[in-house]
C-alpha cells in the first residue's frame, strides 16, 4: 500500500534519549544532591548543553524526510 523503501522519522528517536538526559536526569542529579554552588551548577549546565548538542547533531545527521517517505501512492 504505501511505496515507501525508507521509513520516515524512526531514525530520530536516537536523539530522544539524549533530550531526556539534558532535561530530566541532569537537573534532577543536581535537586536531590542538594549541591547548589557555582561548580556544580556550572558542571550540570555544561553536560546538558553537551547532550543538547549531541542531541542535535543526531537529528540533522539521521533528518531523512522526503516527500516520497510521506506520501501514499495512488492506485489507479
Amino acid at each position: 500500500m504505501f511505496d515507501s523503501p525508507n521509513t520516515a522519522g524512526t531514525t530520530q528517536t536516537t536523539a530522544i534519549p539524549w533530550l531526556v538526559i539534558a532535561f530530566i536526569f541532569i537537573p534532577a542529579v543536581l535537586i536531590l544532591s542538594r549541591s547548589f554552588g557555582y561548580l556544580p551548577l556550572s558542571v550540570a549546565i555544561a553536560c546538558s548543553m553537551t547532550c543538547l548538542a549531541v542531541a542535535w547533531v543526531n537529528w540533522r545527521k539521521y533528518l531523512r524526510l522526503t516527500m516520497r517517505s510521506v506520501s501514499v501512492r495512488s492506485y489507479k
